[in-house]
């Protein structure tokens, strides 16, 4: 499945997508990403959009999902 990346997430990753497998739901994800990158522990939160909701842990995912993750944003 591909994961979009904004912000700080795609400098950490490199790319503007991610593609990953084997990731059943939004915390699988989350932990994965926070063990691939360990850069991305140190957000101060990091949220998942899925279908262009914020999306729950336990939200199962699919392959035809919209995956995005979200980091933290500030304005002003």
């Amino acid at each position: 499945m591909k994961v979009k990346l904004f912000g700080i997430t795609r400098e950490i990753v490199g790319g503007p997508i991610l593609e990953v497998d084997g990731i059943g739901t939004v915390g699988e994800l989350k932990a994965f990403m926070m063990s691939t990158y360990p850069r991305i522990k140190k957000l101060n939160s990091l949220m998942v959009a899925v279908n262009s909701e914020y999306a729950k842990e336990d939200l199962a995912l699919h392959e035809n999902d919209e995956i995005a993750l979200i980091p933290p944003v500030s304005g002003g």
